[in-house]
């Protein structure tokens, strides 16, 4: 789950994009003004934030240019959303600090789309670096996984899926969210295949006492805790 801005003074818009991202299972703030969304950056930074170019009295673009030119927001991903649609306009608004620019009127699949890809993009996850959770070691350089000295067999997709949970622990990720991130957001598959694979993780991690370490919240989704690690080794 990613927390999301959505900065658009039209409500009717704000809310369809806001009913969108909630059931992909993200965080939504909105914000009609330049102010309000200076606000809410300043309250808690988020993910990502779609920013429409025409807002009452600071506008979307000088918002953007001023994000840019804070250490803070400098990184701060941005889809531009406006109904300038002309190639100069473009311009502008990728280089007023804009990582994506989407014209009115979009489609909804097209926006997440988007806004998957970008996600991605920013926050790009070290092929080589080996993780480890409370003596859970992964090592996608050699692709091995292993309990304090002990390998764990792990299958290819069960590999990726424990490598995603355990580079994002103790965050819930629904299967819808598991799927994009896992599969990729082309690979079109049912969400059961998430629970199939989980469960072949947790066999694969029980015989180092580990599968605990893979809760399940009920009607969201999946986390990587380490919390139940001790006790898991002990019982």
């Amino acid at each position: 789950m990613s927390r999301i801005l959505v900065v658009e003074d039209e409500s009717a818009i704000a809310e369809l994009i806001a009913i969108n991202l909630r059931h992909a299972g993200h965080e939504v703030t909105i914000a009609e003004t330049a102010d309000e969304a200076q606000f809410a950056i300043a309250k808690a930074l988020p993910e990502l934030v779609l920013l429409d170019w025409m807002l009452p009295g600071q506008s979307g673009l000088a918002l953007a240019k001023r994000w840019r030119a804070d250490p803070r927001t400098r990184t701060l991903p941005i889809i531009m959303l406006t109904a300038r649609a002309d190639e100069a306009d473009r311009v502008t608004g990728l280089d007023a600090g804009a990582d994506d620019y989407l014209s009115k009127p979009f489609s909804t699949n097209e926006l997440m789309a988007r806004i998957r890809a970008l996600l991605r993009r920013k926050a790009p996850e070290a092929l080589d670096d080996a993780v480890e959770i409370a003596g859970l070691q992964l090592d996608p350089a050699t692709r091995r996984v292993s309990f304090e000295g002990r390998e764990v067999k792990v299958g290819p997709t069960e590999f990726r899926l424990l490598r995603f949970l355990m580079t994002h622990p103790e965050r819930v990720h629904s299967r819808a969210q598991l799927l994009d991130r896992v599969w990729g957001d082309h690979v079109f598959i049912e969400e059961r295949t998430v629970d199939v694979h989980v469960k072949r993780l947790r066999e694969a991690l029980a015989p180092v006492q580990c599968a605990a370490m893979i809760e399940t919240s009920r009607g969201v989704g999946y986390r990587m805790t380490a919390h139940v690690q001790a006790n898991s080794r002990t019982a």
